[in-house]
């Protein structure tokens, strides 16, 4: 959660950034770079969709925003998601202020795209999930409309020692779709949802998925400890779920340290386990993607990513840290011995 105290400040210099005039950066181990850049390149928490011939990123920041490229590498801004704050998320949050709306995760399933979102006050594990749907993606459509579910989770201060931020949704082999979510704190949670894909479903039955440990933090302390950990993601391949986690710190320019650690299990609920067969609830998690290496950095951190299969090909988008302002870094994923690992 301390990770997320200085995205307001970067959303806020977005349109000082958008005046100056990037460093191109080359195309390094397959990284595409952003291509247009008359567009906001400012980019935290990427989550990746295509619908027809056409590919979209819904980012946090500015009511959730929206890209839409053709071919991935020139992009350009969408209207958000939101121009105003929903009447539930100001109800379970009075302090909340703006259109700073964090880590959408979307996905379609039963004829609609369902987005999933978090709000939150900075640094603190007073936060809410929420959900939204639309029948398309493509904004020129008549059937264009997001349509908002309300709260899906919300934690509280004082009574979990968890984080309701970050969600990502994933739908086993029955069916069944599941929340992962959190950061920080006692780390990253799941809980099985109803057929509504709202409601968590009855008995509810919380599973921790991934932890760091020794945790700094006492149960009901606001603040989120030393246990940087977060932004879960779930992803089906094979006869095994893989676990995409981000660890230390993000939002610190090229003083971030973010980067992406994954295990597997054969079983949504977990354990997850290392490549080293470690759990991921005991701190385990193999690296997959860092900052670069060496004294030629381009990239000094990478964190927070989505995994999606589009045509066939399996691709992970995340943010990355240059010199000048978070990226947008799109890779294609290969597979080895049943691990992922970066096509190059």
């Amino acid at each position: 959660m301390k990770s997320k105290l200085f995205i307001a400040l970067l959303l806020a210099c977005s349109l000082k950034i958008q005046a100056q005039q990037p460093t191109t950066i080359p195309n390094i181990r397959g990284h595409f770079q952003v291509g247009d850049l008359t567009t906001d390149p400012n980019v935290h928490d990427p989550c990746m969709a295509k619908e027809g011939d056409t590919y979209y990123i819904y980012f946090t920041g500015g009511g959730i925003q929206i890209w839409s490229s053709k071919d991935m590498k020139t992009w350009t801004k969408q209207p958000s998601v939101f121009s105003v704050v929903p009447t539930w998320v100001a109800q379970k949050l009075p302090s909340f202020k703006g259109l700073g709306f964090w880590a959408p995760d979307i996905s379609f399933h039963n004829g609609l795209w369902y987005l999933y979102y978090a709000t939150s006050i900075f640094g603190k594990n007073t936060s809410v999930i929420g959900m939204a749907t639309n029948k398309t993606l493509d904004v020129k459509s008549k059937d264009y409309k997001w349509v908002d579910g309300g709260m899906v989770l919300q934690s509280v201060t004082g009574r979990d020692d968890w984080n309701a931020i970050d969600p990502n949704l994933a739908v086993d082999d029955d069916g069944t779709p599941w929340l992962s979510f959190g950061s920080h704190w006692d780390g990253l949670k799941l809980v099985k949802l109803s057929a509504d894909f709202k409601t968590p479903a009855e008995p509810q039955e919380w599973y921790t998925i991934a932890s760091r440990g020794p945790r700094d933090y006492k149960y009901t302390d606001p603040e989120p400890g030393n246990a940087e950990i977060e932004a879960p993601f779930i992803f089906k391949k094979g006869s095994f779920y893989y676990l995409f986690v981000s660890w230390d710190s993000c939002c610190s320019g090229i003083k971030s340290t973010y980067n992406i650690r994954i295990g597997r299990s054969e079983k949504i609920t977990g354990p997850y386990l290392d490549k080293d067969g470690k759990s991921m609830t005991k701190g385990g998690g193999t690296l997959l993607l860092g900052g670069d290496t060496g004294d030629n950095k381009v990239f000094y951190a990478r964190g927070h990513n989505s995994v999606e299969t589009f045509d066939g090909v399996d691709y992970i988008a995340y943010h990355a840290y240059t010199t000048t302002y978070p990226r947008l870094g799109i890779d294609k994923l290969d597979w080895e011995n049943g691990w992922p690992v970066i096509r190059k």
